[in-house]
């Protein structure tokens, strides 16, 4: 199946963990190639009614200031998309209840799979400080 296809699944499950309450991290992992852009983070953050995300871009080069925004979770998935398959080939979910993988391989076709979650309780971002909740 196409990786887009896919990803929109892995996608519902994040908005399903956001609902239930469980979310907590998701991480754009394994490079490919040598990109300056490390990692991309989406952390919960405290916010005054709607839930919201920090978006962290963590880059490389000492000489590349990370990048820190907080975004609505739509938001969110409007900057960490284009980097499927041109920058990262997986993405993890960490919930309270599971932990979810969504991988790209080189054919272009996507996969996921879910494991035990490495996660007890979500960690929320306030004012760039991690807390447990």
């Amino acid at each position: 199946m196409p990786y887009q296809d896919v990803f929109d699944l892995f996608w519902k499950q994040v908005i399903e963990s956001v609902e239930e309450g469980s979310f907590a991290k998701l991480t754009m992992a394994k490079t490919i190639g040598k990109p300056n852009l490390r990692n991309i983070f989406l952390r919960p953050v405290y916010s005054e009614g709607d839930f919201k995300v920090l978006l962290k871009l963590r880059y490389r080069s000492v000489d590349t200031e990370d990048i820190e925004k907080e975004l609505t979770l739509e938001e969110a998935l409007v900057v960490i998309k284009p980097h499927l398959k041109k920058s990262f080939s997986s993405v993890l979910l960490f919930t309270t209840t599971k932990d979810v993988t969504f991988k790209i391989n080189k054919k272009g076709a996507g996969r996921i799979t879910e494991g035990l979650p490495s996660l007890r309780s979500a960690m929320r971002a306030v004012n760039n400080i991690y807390r447990p909740e």
